[in-house]
């Protein structure tokens, strides 16, 4: 699949998430096979780009390309300006997000609340693409709740502006994370328009993804929660649609070592101290299939730092069996 004029290898997306889709994670997915890795939004307001949380999103030094950046914001012309300072500073890609449904974005017309207002979906659109020579794409849902499913038609003002791909979550932004996802209006939007269209929403393991590529007819699927704490789910999921055979979930040794390597790139972005602190979510994701992981997160929250945290890591996943190193 291309956007624009770069070519992806495959047509499996890590899905941007705030506070997930670090460097570290990033890099993880991409070596197992994701063709693309969105960063964590960063909002288009440069006067908070001093943080230090926007300063670590910022961060794409060692990033496996293409390097997409994705930005957040209401207004077109600083949308356009965050776009060129990306761009300058190495983006290769440019997404805007119009999907996110928390309630702070929404509350100031940003992410998903943007797809009441077309007139304004198209002036922000008009203005990033003209701003920037790379690609720029966009991900949205399906539309702001179930009275007002409208994604088609940002679809097709997309295209007009000249967005180069579009992902599509299939929730409302009423319905947040809850319920199942549909993926009758994704398939709707990939009838309307001729750009790559990417599915998104629930897709946990090989046979959902299939699935979901057929149903919707969708160029690419795109991956979020069912990557938390398993980024092989794209080799898996890869695998299967080339063979129709799943491959064997790795044994916990293999995880182990894998959860380690993940661990020291996270305490090399973040500092030790407030990398074990970052860690913890991903190491309760890593674990949660692991028999007895309930008793091992409770013991793990507690480690403050980085040699509690390997000590406990080794001490729960080596002695449950060994497998393949990690890759």
């Amino acid at each position: 699949m291309n956007i624009g004029e770069l070519q992806l290898s495959g047509n499996l997306i890590l899905a941007p998430m705030a506070g997930i889709t670090d460097l570290p994670f990033r890099n993880l997915c991409r070596r197992f096979g994701a063709a693309l890795a969105v960063s964590e939004m960063i909002s288009a307001d440069t006067s908070l780009w001093g943080s230090r949380k926007t300063q670590t999103r910022l961060h794409h030094e060692g990033e496996t390309p293409p390097v997409a950046v994705q930005i957040l914001g209401a207004d077109p012309e600083k949308l356009a300006l965050a776009a060129r300072v990306n761009v300058d500073d190495g983006a290769q890609i440019i997404d805007i997000n119009m999907g996110c449904p928390a309630k702070k974005v929404c509350k100031v017309a940003a992410g998903s609340a943007l797809l009441r207002d077309e007139r304004l979906v198209g002036r922000i659109l008009d203005a990033v693409v003209g701003a920037v020579d790379v690609p720029v794409t966009l991900k949205i849902r399906t539309g702001w709740d179930k009275q007002s499913i409208n994604a088609p038609a940002i679809a097709r003002i997309a295209e007009e502006s000249g967005i180069r791909m579009l992902s599509v979550h299939g929730r409302t932004r009423a319905c947040k994370f809850s319920g199942e996802a549909e993926y009758e209006t994704i398939r709707k939007v990939k009838q309307a328009v001729s750009i790559p269209v990417v599915a998104n929403g629930d897709i946990q393991d090989e046979k959902k993804a299939q699935q979901v590529l057929k149903f919707t007819g969708a160029d690419a699927i795109m991956i979020g929660r069912g990557a938390q704490g398993r980024p092989w789910i794209f080799r898996h999921i890869a695998h299967y649609l080339a063979t129709g055979e799943r491959l064997r979930e790795p044994e916990p040794q293999w995880i182990g070592d894998l959860l380690l390597e993940h661990l020291d790139a996270l305490y090399s972005l973040y500092g030790r101290k407030h990398g074990v602190r970052v860690a913890r979510k991903h190491i309760a994701w890593y674990s949660r299939h692991v028999r007895g992981s309930a008793t091992f997160r409770r013991k793990i929250n507690q480690a403050e730092d980085v040699q509690g945290q390997h000590d406990l890591i080794k001490a729960f996943f080596y002695c449950r069996g060994s497998g393949e190193k990690a890759a």
